[in-house]
Protein backbone atom coordinates (compact mmCIF):
# COMPACT_ATOMS: atom_id res chain seq x y z
CA UNK A 1 0.00 0.00 0.00
CA UNK A 2 1.08 3.53 -0.81
CA UNK A 3 -0.56 6.11 1.49
CA UNK A 4 -0.59 9.79 0.52
CA UNK A 5 -1.64 12.53 2.98
CA UNK A 6 -1.88 16.29 2.56
CA UNK A 7 -2.55 17.75 6.03
CA UNK A 8 -1.91 17.09 9.70
CA UNK A 9 -5.27 15.45 10.48
CA UNK A 10 -5.26 13.26 7.38
CA UNK A 11 -1.65 12.26 8.04
CA UNK A 12 -2.48 11.09 11.57
CA UNK A 13 -5.47 9.16 10.23
CA UNK A 14 -3.45 7.49 7.49
CA UNK A 15 -0.59 6.52 9.80
CA UNK A 16 -3.00 5.01 12.34
CA UNK A 17 -5.00 3.20 9.65
CA UNK A 18 -1.84 1.64 8.24
CA UNK A 19 -0.90 0.50 11.73
CA UNK A 20 -4.25 -1.30 12.05
CA UNK A 21 -3.93 -3.08 8.68
CA UNK A 22 -2.68 -6.66 9.11
CA UNK A 23 0.20 -7.81 6.91
CA UNK A 24 1.59 -6.37 3.72
CA UNK A 25 4.07 -3.58 3.06
CA UNK A 26 3.17 0.08 3.35
CA UNK A 27 4.79 3.39 2.46
CA UNK A 28 3.53 6.75 3.73
CA UNK A 29 4.26 10.12 2.13
CA UNK A 30 2.96 13.70 2.32
CA UNK A 31 2.09 15.46 -0.94
CA UNK A 32 3.17 19.09 -0.98
CA UNK A 33 0.28 21.60 -0.97
CA UNK A 34 -0.35 24.97 0.73
CA UNK A 35 -1.57 23.08 3.84
CA UNK A 36 1.49 20.83 4.15
CA UNK A 37 2.16 20.24 7.85
CA UNK A 38 5.41 21.42 9.40
CA UNK A 39 8.15 19.00 10.43
CA UNK A 40 6.91 19.27 14.03
CA UNK A 41 3.32 18.55 13.00
CA UNK A 42 4.44 15.56 10.94
CA UNK A 43 6.38 14.11 13.86
CA UNK A 44 3.42 14.60 16.22
CA UNK A 45 0.96 13.09 13.74
CA UNK A 46 2.86 9.82 13.32
CA UNK A 47 4.11 9.49 16.92
CA UNK A 48 2.92 6.25 18.45
CA UNK A 49 1.04 5.13 15.34
CA UNK A 50 3.47 2.45 14.17
CA UNK A 51 4.26 4.45 11.04
CA UNK A 52 6.13 2.16 8.60
CA UNK A 53 9.42 4.06 8.53
CA UNK A 54 9.30 7.05 10.84
CA UNK A 55 8.30 10.56 9.75
CA UNK A 56 7.25 10.42 6.09
CA UNK A 57 8.88 12.55 3.37
CA UNK A 58 7.17 15.53 1.77
CA UNK A 59 7.05 15.04 -2.01
CA UNK A 60 5.75 16.95 -5.00
CA UNK A 61 2.84 15.50 -6.93
CA UNK A 62 5.20 14.50 -9.74
CA UNK A 63 7.48 12.69 -7.28
CA UNK A 64 4.48 10.87 -5.80
CA UNK A 65 3.52 9.74 -9.30
CA UNK A 66 7.06 8.50 -9.96
CA UNK A 67 7.03 6.64 -6.64
CA UNK A 68 3.79 4.90 -7.63
CA UNK A 69 5.24 3.96 -11.02
CA UNK A 70 8.33 2.52 -9.37
CA UNK A 71 6.65 0.58 -6.54
CA UNK A 72 3.46 -0.49 -8.40
CA UNK A 73 1.29 -0.61 -5.25
CA UNK A 74 -1.76 -2.85 -5.04
CA UNK A 75 -3.53 -0.13 -3.04
CA UNK A 76 -3.24 3.66 -2.88
CA UNK A 77 -4.74 5.21 0.24
CA UNK A 78 -5.56 8.81 -0.71
CA UNK A 79 -5.78 10.41 2.74
CA UNK A 80 -6.40 13.98 1.64
CA UNK A 81 -8.91 16.79 1.57
CA UNK A 82 -11.66 16.25 -1.02
CA UNK A 83 -10.41 18.33 -3.97
CA UNK A 84 -6.91 16.87 -3.61
CA UNK A 85 -8.33 13.32 -3.58
CA UNK A 86 -10.13 14.07 -6.83
CA UNK A 87 -7.06 15.50 -8.56
CA UNK A 88 -4.70 12.76 -7.37
CA UNK A 89 -6.98 9.90 -8.45
CA UNK A 90 -8.25 11.44 -11.71
CA UNK A 91 -5.07 13.20 -12.85
CA UNK A 92 -1.83 12.51 -10.98
CA UNK A 93 -2.38 8.74 -10.76
CA UNK A 94 -4.25 8.43 -14.06
CA UNK A 95 -3.10 5.61 -16.30
CA UNK A 96 -1.17 3.59 -13.69
CA UNK A 97 -0.81 0.00 -14.84
CA UNK A 98 -1.89 -2.17 -13.21
CA UNK A 99 -4.51 0.16 -11.80
CA UNK A 100 -4.33 0.10 -7.98
CA UNK A 101 -7.32 -0.03 -5.69
CA UNK A 102 -7.98 3.55 -4.59
CA UNK A 103 -9.10 4.00 -1.00
CA UNK A 104 -10.12 7.22 0.69
CA UNK A 105 -12.11 8.26 3.73
CA UNK A 106 -12.66 10.86 6.40
CA UNK A 107 -10.43 11.24 9.44
CA UNK A 108 -12.97 12.11 12.09
CA UNK A 109 -16.61 12.81 12.82
CA UNK A 110 -18.64 12.91 9.59
CA UNK A 111 -22.19 13.42 10.79
CA UNK A 112 -24.17 14.57 8.97
CA UNK A 113 -22.83 13.00 5.80
CA UNK A 114 -22.41 15.46 2.93
CA UNK A 115 -22.77 15.07 -0.81
CA UNK A 116 -19.53 16.97 -1.47
CA UNK A 117 -17.52 14.52 0.61
CA UNK A 118 -18.88 11.73 -1.61
CA UNK A 119 -18.49 13.65 -4.88
CA UNK A 120 -14.82 14.39 -4.36
CA UNK A 121 -14.11 10.76 -3.46
CA UNK A 122 -16.41 9.12 -6.00
CA UNK A 123 -13.41 8.02 -8.07
CA UNK A 124 -12.26 5.76 -5.22
CA UNK A 125 -13.08 2.09 -4.95
CA UNK A 126 -13.49 2.09 -1.17
CA UNK A 127 -14.67 4.90 1.09
CA UNK A 128 -13.85 4.38 4.78
CA UNK A 129 -15.94 5.90 7.59
CA UNK A 130 -16.11 5.19 11.29
CA UNK A 131 -19.60 4.58 12.62
CA UNK A 132 -22.60 2.57 11.51
CA UNK A 133 -24.54 5.82 11.34
CA UNK A 134 -22.00 7.24 8.90
CA UNK A 135 -22.09 4.06 6.81
CA UNK A 136 -25.88 4.32 6.56
CA UNK A 137 -25.86 8.03 5.67
CA UNK A 138 -23.12 7.78 3.03
CA UNK A 139 -24.66 4.61 1.57
CA UNK A 140 -27.89 6.55 1.08
CA UNK A 141 -25.99 9.33 -0.71
CA UNK A 142 -24.16 6.76 -2.86
CA UNK A 143 -27.42 5.08 -3.86
CA UNK A 144 -28.97 8.42 -4.75
CA UNK A 145 -26.03 10.02 -6.62
CA UNK A 146 -24.24 6.95 -7.98
CA UNK A 147 -20.52 6.78 -8.66
CA UNK A 148 -17.88 5.61 -6.24
CA UNK A 149 -17.38 2.19 -4.77
CA UNK A 150 -18.08 0.42 -1.49
CA UNK A 151 -18.56 2.14 1.86
CA UNK A 152 -16.49 0.40 4.54
CA UNK A 153 -16.55 0.59 8.32
CA UNK A 154 -13.44 0.96 10.46
CA UNK A 155 -13.14 1.98 14.06
CA UNK A 156 -11.38 5.32 14.28
CA UNK A 157 -7.83 3.99 14.48
CA UNK A 158 -6.58 6.36 17.17
CA UNK A 159 -9.24 5.40 19.74
CA UNK A 160 -7.00 3.64 22.22
CA UNK A 161 -9.60 1.95 24.41
CA UNK A 162 -7.06 -0.62 25.51
CA UNK A 163 -5.29 2.01 27.63
CA UNK A 164 -6.73 4.42 30.15
CA UNK A 165 -5.79 7.87 31.33
CA UNK A 166 -3.73 7.71 34.49
CA UNK A 167 -5.41 10.84 35.79
CA UNK A 168 -3.89 14.15 36.68
CA UNK A 169 -4.65 17.76 37.35
CA UNK A 170 -4.95 18.85 33.73
CA UNK A 171 -8.10 20.11 31.97
CA UNK A 172 -7.64 20.01 28.20
CA UNK A 173 -9.60 22.21 25.80
CA UNK A 174 -9.34 20.84 22.24
CA UNK A 175 -9.59 23.59 19.64
CA UNK A 176 -11.32 23.24 16.29
CA UNK A 177 -10.24 25.43 13.39
CA UNK A 178 -13.71 26.03 11.91
CA UNK A 179 -15.93 26.53 14.96
CA UNK A 180 -16.89 28.64 16.73
CA UNK A 181 -16.39 31.05 13.87
CA UNK A 182 -16.79 34.45 15.49
CA UNK A 183 -14.07 36.17 17.49
CA UNK A 184 -16.48 37.06 20.31
CA UNK A 185 -17.48 33.41 20.72
CA UNK A 186 -13.87 32.33 21.00
CA UNK A 187 -13.22 35.05 23.54
CA UNK A 188 -16.10 33.63 25.62
CA UNK A 189 -14.49 30.20 25.52
CA UNK A 190 -11.15 31.55 26.70
CA UNK A 191 -12.75 33.57 29.49
CA UNK A 192 -14.70 30.49 30.61
CA UNK A 193 -11.50 28.46 30.77
CA UNK A 194 -9.76 31.29 32.64
CA UNK A 195 -12.61 31.32 35.17
CA UNK A 196 -12.11 27.60 35.78
CA UNK A 197 -8.40 28.22 36.32
CA UNK A 198 -9.22 31.01 38.79
CA UNK A 199 -11.75 28.98 40.77
CA UNK A 200 -9.67 25.80 40.72
CA UNK A 201 -6.02 26.92 41.00
CA UNK A 202 -4.92 23.32 41.52
CA UNK A 203 -5.87 22.58 37.90
CA UNK A 204 -3.59 23.11 34.92
CA UNK A 205 -5.90 24.41 32.18
CA UNK A 206 -4.40 23.67 28.74
CA UNK A 207 -5.61 24.99 25.38
CA UNK A 208 -4.52 22.19 23.07
CA UNK A 209 -3.77 23.78 19.71
CA UNK A 210 -4.11 21.97 16.41
CA UNK A 211 -1.20 24.04 15.11
CA UNK A 212 1.01 26.93 16.16
CA UNK A 213 0.24 30.37 14.75
CA UNK A 214 2.63 30.00 11.81
CA UNK A 215 1.67 26.41 10.92
CA UNK A 216 -0.91 25.25 8.40
CA UNK A 217 -3.96 23.12 9.18
CA UNK A 218 -6.53 21.19 7.19
CA UNK A 219 -8.87 24.17 7.62
CA UNK A 220 -7.95 27.82 7.93
CA UNK A 221 -8.32 29.24 11.46
CA UNK A 222 -9.43 32.88 11.35
CA UNK A 223 -8.96 33.61 15.04
CA UNK A 224 -6.11 31.56 16.45
CA UNK A 225 -6.69 31.06 20.17
CA UNK A 226 -3.16 31.84 21.31
CA UNK A 227 -3.00 35.05 19.29
CA UNK A 228 -6.49 35.99 20.47
CA UNK A 229 -5.57 35.52 24.14
CA UNK A 230 -2.50 37.69 23.67
CA UNK A 231 -4.59 40.41 22.02
CA UNK A 232 -7.18 40.24 24.79
CA UNK A 233 -4.45 41.03 27.31
CA UNK A 234 -6.28 39.08 30.01
CA UNK A 235 -4.47 37.83 33.09
CA UNK A 236 -5.00 34.18 33.86
CA UNK A 237 -3.33 30.83 34.03
CA UNK A 238 -3.98 29.36 30.59
CA UNK A 239 -1.35 27.23 28.91
CA UNK A 240 -1.21 26.90 25.11
CA UNK A 241 0.39 23.71 23.79
CA UNK A 242 0.66 21.83 20.50
CA UNK A 243 1.92 18.26 20.01
CA UNK A 244 0.26 14.94 20.80
CA UNK A 245 -3.37 14.94 21.96
CA UNK A 246 -2.88 11.46 23.41
CA UNK A 247 -0.08 12.70 25.67
CA UNK A 248 -2.33 15.48 26.93
CA UNK A 249 -5.25 13.17 27.63
CA UNK A 250 -3.25 10.61 29.58
CA UNK A 251 -2.63 13.36 32.16
CA UNK A 252 -6.13 14.82 32.08
CA UNK A 253 -8.74 15.10 34.80
CA UNK A 254 -11.20 16.69 32.37
CA UNK A 255 -11.70 17.46 28.70
CA UNK A 256 -13.73 20.12 26.89
CA UNK A 257 -14.33 21.07 23.26
CA UNK A 258 -16.80 22.82 21.00
CA UNK A 259 -16.41 20.13 18.36
CA UNK A 260 -13.43 17.85 17.94
CA UNK A 261 -12.70 14.22 17.22
CA UNK A 262 -10.49 14.44 20.30
CA UNK A 263 -13.70 14.07 22.31
CA UNK A 264 -13.79 10.48 21.11
CA UNK A 265 -10.19 9.96 22.22
CA UNK A 266 -11.12 11.31 25.64
CA UNK A 267 -14.09 8.92 25.87
CA UNK A 268 -11.88 5.99 24.89
CA UNK A 269 -9.41 6.89 27.63
CA UNK A 270 -12.10 7.37 30.25
CA UNK A 271 -11.54 11.11 30.66
CA UNK A 272 -14.67 12.97 31.92
CA UNK A 273 -15.70 15.42 29.19
CA UNK A 274 -17.90 18.30 28.09
CA UNK A 275 -19.01 19.31 24.58
CA UNK A 276 -20.06 22.96 24.61
CA UNK A 277 -23.60 23.75 23.48
CA UNK A 278 -23.41 27.53 24.10
CA UNK A 279 -23.14 28.29 20.38
CA UNK A 280 -25.75 25.82 19.18
CA UNK A 281 -26.00 22.12 18.49
CA UNK A 282 -26.30 21.72 14.73
CA UNK A 283 -24.51 20.74 11.54
CA UNK A 284 -22.82 24.14 11.28
CA UNK A 285 -21.18 23.66 14.67
CA UNK A 286 -20.14 20.09 13.73
CA UNK A 287 -21.50 18.81 17.04
CA UNK A 288 -24.86 17.38 16.03
CA UNK A 289 -23.54 13.87 16.55
CA UNK A 290 -23.19 14.50 20.31
CA UNK A 291 -26.94 14.76 20.86
CA UNK A 292 -27.87 12.03 23.30
CA UNK A 293 -24.26 11.48 24.40
CA UNK A 294 -24.73 13.00 27.84
CA UNK A 295 -21.72 15.24 27.20
CA UNK A 296 -23.42 18.47 26.09
CA UNK A 297 -22.92 21.31 28.54
CA UNK A 298 -22.15 24.98 28.86
CA UNK A 299 -19.32 27.30 29.80
CA UNK A 300 -20.97 27.58 33.23
CA UNK A 301 -20.49 23.82 33.60
CA UNK A 302 -16.84 24.25 32.61
CA UNK A 303 -16.32 26.87 35.33
CA UNK A 304 -17.82 24.43 37.85
CA UNK A 305 -15.67 21.56 36.56
CA UNK A 306 -18.82 19.55 35.80
CA UNK A 307 -17.35 16.97 33.41
CA UNK A 308 -19.28 13.80 32.51
CA UNK A 309 -19.02 10.26 31.15
CA UNK A 310 -20.58 9.46 27.78
CA UNK A 311 -23.75 7.37 27.51
CA UNK A 312 -22.98 3.72 26.83
CA UNK A 313 -25.92 3.48 24.41
CA UNK A 314 -24.65 6.49 22.46
CA UNK A 315 -21.13 5.06 22.34
CA UNK A 316 -22.36 1.79 20.87
CA UNK A 317 -24.13 3.66 18.06
CA UNK A 318 -21.37 6.18 17.47
CA UNK A 319 -17.75 5.14 16.88
CA UNK A 320 -17.46 2.51 19.64
CA UNK A 321 -19.08 -0.41 17.81
CA UNK A 322 -17.75 -3.97 18.35
CA UNK A 323 -14.58 -4.77 16.41
CA UNK A 324 -16.29 -7.59 14.53
CA UNK A 325 -18.49 -5.03 12.76
CA UNK A 326 -15.49 -3.52 10.96
CA UNK A 327 -15.49 -4.65 7.34
CA UNK A 328 -13.13 -2.26 5.53
CA UNK A 329 -10.14 -4.65 5.54
CA UNK A 330 -12.29 -7.50 4.20
CA UNK A 331 -13.72 -5.28 1.47
CA UNK A 332 -10.23 -4.09 0.57
CA UNK A 333 -8.90 -7.65 0.36
CA UNK A 334 -11.76 -8.55 -1.98
CA UNK A 335 -11.01 -5.58 -4.23
CA UNK A 336 -7.31 -6.47 -4.41
CA UNK A 337 -8.12 -10.12 -5.14
CA UNK A 338 -10.39 -9.02 -7.97
CA UNK A 339 -7.38 -7.72 -9.88
CA UNK A 340 -7.98 -6.81 -13.48
CA UNK A 341 -11.50 -8.25 -13.43
CA UNK A 342 -12.90 -5.66 -11.02
CA UNK A 343 -14.83 -2.67 -12.35
CA UNK A 344 -13.08 0.53 -11.21
CA UNK A 345 -15.05 3.24 -9.46
CA UNK A 346 -16.51 5.94 -11.66
CA UNK A 347 -16.03 9.54 -10.57
CA UNK A 348 -19.04 11.82 -10.71
CA UNK A 349 -16.69 14.74 -11.45
CA UNK A 350 -15.46 13.40 -14.77
CA UNK A 351 -16.64 15.30 -17.81
CA UNK A 352 -16.03 18.63 -19.53
CA UNK A 353 -18.17 20.63 -17.10
CA UNK A 354 -15.63 19.98 -14.34
CA UNK A 355 -12.41 20.10 -16.39
CA UNK A 356 -11.57 23.76 -15.74
CA UNK A 357 -12.24 23.46 -12.01
CA UNK A 358 -10.05 20.38 -11.82
CA UNK A 359 -7.22 22.17 -13.62
CA UNK A 360 -7.37 24.93 -11.02
CA UNK A 361 -7.30 22.36 -8.26
CA UNK A 362 -4.26 20.76 -9.87
CA UNK A 363 -2.38 23.98 -9.07
CA UNK A 364 -2.82 23.14 -5.41
CA UNK A 365 -0.79 19.96 -5.71
CA UNK A 366 1.82 21.50 -8.00
CA UNK A 367 2.79 24.26 -5.57
CA UNK A 368 6.53 24.94 -5.16
CA UNK A 369 7.89 25.22 -1.58
CA UNK A 370 8.57 28.93 -2.13
CA UNK A 371 4.85 29.42 -2.83
CA UNK A 372 3.62 27.90 0.43
CA UNK A 373 3.23 31.36 1.93
CA UNK A 374 0.61 32.00 -0.72
CA UNK A 375 -1.75 29.56 0.99
CA UNK A 376 -4.56 32.09 1.32
CA UNK A 377 -4.55 32.68 -2.43
CA UNK A 378 -4.70 28.92 -2.93
CA UNK A 379 -7.64 28.82 -0.53
CA UNK A 380 -9.45 31.39 -2.70
CA UNK A 381 -8.79 29.25 -5.77
CA UNK A 382 -10.22 26.26 -3.94
CA UNK A 383 -13.34 28.22 -2.99
CA UNK A 384 -13.84 28.98 -6.68
CA UNK A 385 -13.39 25.27 -7.37
CA UNK A 386 -16.04 24.36 -4.81
CA UNK A 387 -18.41 26.95 -6.24
CA UNK A 388 -17.88 25.60 -9.76
CA UNK A 389 -18.82 22.14 -8.53
CA UNK A 390 -22.05 23.48 -7.06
Amino acid sequence: MLAVADSDSYLKWAACLLGDLPGGEAELVVVRTPITPSAEQIAAAVAGTGSPSGPPPVLSARSVRRLAERTRPDVVLVACTGPVVDVLVADVFAGLRPRPVFVSGLPGISVPATEKAWLFRSGCDLFVVHSEREVAEFSEIAARLGGGGAVGLARLPFLRSESAATGGNRVVFATQAKVPREREERERVLLGLAELARLRPELDVVVKLRALEDERQTHNERHHYQRLWREMGEPGQLSFQAGSMHDQLTRAAGFVTVSSTAALEAIALGVPSLVLSDFGVNAEMINLVFEGSGLLGTLDDVAKGDFRAASGEWCAANYFHPAERNDWARLLAGLVAGGGSRVPASSLLDGPEHAAARRRARLRVEVHPSMLRAGYRAKRRMRRYLKALG
